[in-house]
């Protein structure tokens, strides 16, 4: 199967589902990894939907900054 024939399909199983309503859709918060500017260590964030920008202190440093 090639790349173009899979995205078909796919997007043709979606459109079956959703026209049977077994498949709910739903929209979330958004998960960011952001890396400490001080300390240089990951940190995962929740967002809500449609923010830019998050405050947020390092786990490992306590320092507080904002993500990008």
């Amino acid at each position: 199967m090639s790349k173009q024939s899979m995205r078909e399909e796919a997007e043709r199983l979606v459109r079956e589902a959703m026209e049977k309503r077994t498949l709910a859709i739903k929209q979330g918060n958004t998960r960011i990894d952001a890396v400490c500017g001080k300390c240089g260590a990951p940190n995962r964030l929740s967002a809500e939907r449609g923010a830019t920008r998050v405050k947020f202190a390092c786990k490992e440093c306590g320092h507080k900054q904002e993500t990008l």
